[in-house]
């Protein structure tokens, strides 16, 4: 009676995608003076533990192809999953993923831009995003706890 009780539970809590773009699988060893010691694991299971409090079921990804993550964002769209993403060198370029994108807010959910770093702080070629116009918010600059914050700003928006 527990298990079964327990699974309902968790498949009704709201599911949020936490999709992380290209050179992201190296957190911990790229940069550390700008992205920090801490590695993809850490990130995966900061993020884990902050959706269990807020309520939510989140699934952190990484890829370093674009056509991967666009595909994630179809799937979300399909599925009615909210999306965090930080999109990394993609945040200055892809269309094909700002398109993308734009869908998940088309479908009325929440999406959520995170970036590690400040980008406006940084190279010039950084300080644009094709993402941000199509994101119901960004949140930049804050290390991992962005990542927090923009659970926070899902649950809210979700109303969980």
């Amino acid at each position: 009676m527990g298990g079964k009780e327990s699974t309902e539970k968790k498949a009704a809590r709201p599911r949020v995608v936490v999709v992380n773009g290209p050179n992201l699988g190296r957190l911990g060893v790229r940069q550390p003076d700008v992205y920090g010691h801490q590695d993809l694991a850490e990130l995966t299971r900061l993020c884990s533990v902050w959706g269990e409090r807020l309520g939510l079921d989140v699934e952190v990804r990484q890829t370093d192809d674009e056509a991967v993550m666009v595909g994630w964002m179809h799937k979300a769209v399909d599925e009615g999953t909210a999306v965090v993403m930080n999109p990394a060198a993609f945040t200055h370029y892809s269309y094909a993923l700002a398109d993308a994108a734009h869908m998940v807010g088309d479908a009325g959910l929440p999406l959520m831009e995170v970036h590690i770093s400040n980008p406006a702080s940084r190279d010039e070629f950084r300080k644009r995003s094709v993402i941000s116009p199509v994101a119901t918010g960004t949140i930049t600059g804050m290390g991992f706890f962005g990542y927090r914050l923009a659970l926070e700003s899902v649950a809210h928006l979700l109303a969980v």
